[in-house]
């Protein structure tokens, strides 16, 4: 089959490679019915994360089941299935607790950039559909599979409550995610900081009331402003870079709550800053499993849209293309159609 290999920063070829097969007996081949590329990708094609041998690229999925292992219980073959990108077995101290992208037996999905993949852990990972869905829904249950799901879940550790105000710091993919989450949440006011129209109208559509070009000391003067001089009770980070993290951090009210779901890069902090900011943090892998049942429901009941996130739809061939788009910022997000 075809698959996407990154081989060095910058060369991402979509080549031939050996079928995916049962390795494990707790493991499910699945054929997507889409793929897509992550922002987080983009980190090792921009030569920001070592890249010492090809690989195997994509972890975000849905499809339909067409093998499984011995021991699989919980999905069948022919069943639609969506997992996270944290593969866990959803039965340890660490995944009862609700964080499995923490299990103890936790890997990362890989080479779902592909028309089939192989998931371990398959009845802790995937969540079935009760039917199979209708196509025009299979962008919106892909993005739950991460996008979706990491947006979400820094909204929930930003403790977005009804009536709150939110700031989100980012308008990659997640988050604007995140401000569909926390619209969802009930958040009363949402700030997206965003300098780019196409993305300012789409965090306008998934839920901001506010949009705040600025950054650094101006873009948190803005903030104030817009907060009488408070700041936000929930700030939602979405980068991963030093400067989001110190946008986030002065954004925040005294007692606020950030959720940073960005992957770190150069990040460092202040312990005096934080001592005296009394800001909560929440963050890190989002345990999309959690949230995976909720999130399809939504879904599958027409109450969210998250799939308006790909703003790019290629053919899996050209998916140097794709990653070319999203580097220089032409495509917020790009489905692969396998």
């Amino acid at each position: 089959m075809l698959a996407t290999i990154l081989h060095k920063p910058g060369d991402i070829r979509c080549e031939e490679i050996a079928d995916p097969k049962i390795l494990q007996p707790t493991d499910a081949i699945i054929k997507l019915s889409a793929s897509c590329i992550c922002g987080s990708d983009l980190w090792p094609y921009r030569g920001l994360q070592p890249v010492d041998r090809p690989m195997h690229m994509g972890h975000e999925y849905c499809g339909v089941v067409v093998e499984i292992g011995a021991e699989v219980r919980t999905v069948r073959p022919g069943q639609f299935v969506v997992g996270s990108f944290c593969i866990s077995d959803n039965t340890c101290p660490h995944c009862r607790f609700g964080f499995q992208s923490s299990c103890v037996q936790r890997e990362f999905m890989s080479g779902a950039q592909a028309p089939y993949a192989r998931v371990p852990l398959a009845d802790g990972t995937l969540v079935a559909t009760a039917e199979v869905p209708s196509a025009d829904l299979v962008p919106d249950l892909l993005a739950v599979s991460d996008v979706l799901g990491t947006g979400w879940y820094a909204a929930d550790a930003a403790e977005v409550r009804e009536g709150s105000t939110v700031v989100v710091v980012g308008d990659g993919a997640v988050g604007l995610m995140g401000v569909l989450a926390a619209k969802e949440m009930g958040a009363e006011r949402i700030v997206a900081m965003s300098r780019h129209e196409s993305r300012q109208k789409l965090a306008r559509e998934f839920g901001a009331t506010d949009i705040v070009a600025e950054r650094g000391e101006e873009g948190v003067a803005r903030v104030k402003d817009l907060t009488g001089g408070v700041g936000a009770d929930s700030v939602l980070e979405c980068v991963g870079t030093m400067e989001s993290f110190d946008q986030a951090l002065a954004c925040s009210r005294p007692g606020g709550t950030i959720g940073y779901v960005g992957v770190p890069h150069g990040v460092n902090f202040d312990g005096q800053r934080l001592f005296f900011g009394q800001k909560r943090m929440l963050g890190g892998p989002a345990p999309v499993r959690r949230f995976l049942p909720d999130l399809m429901d939504r879904v599958l009941k027409g109450k969210i849209k998250p799939g308006k996130v790909f703003d790019l739809q290629l053919p899996l061939a050209e998916v140097a293309d794709g990653y070319c788009a999203m580097d220089e910022r032409r495509a917020i997000k790009v489905l692969l159609r396998v």
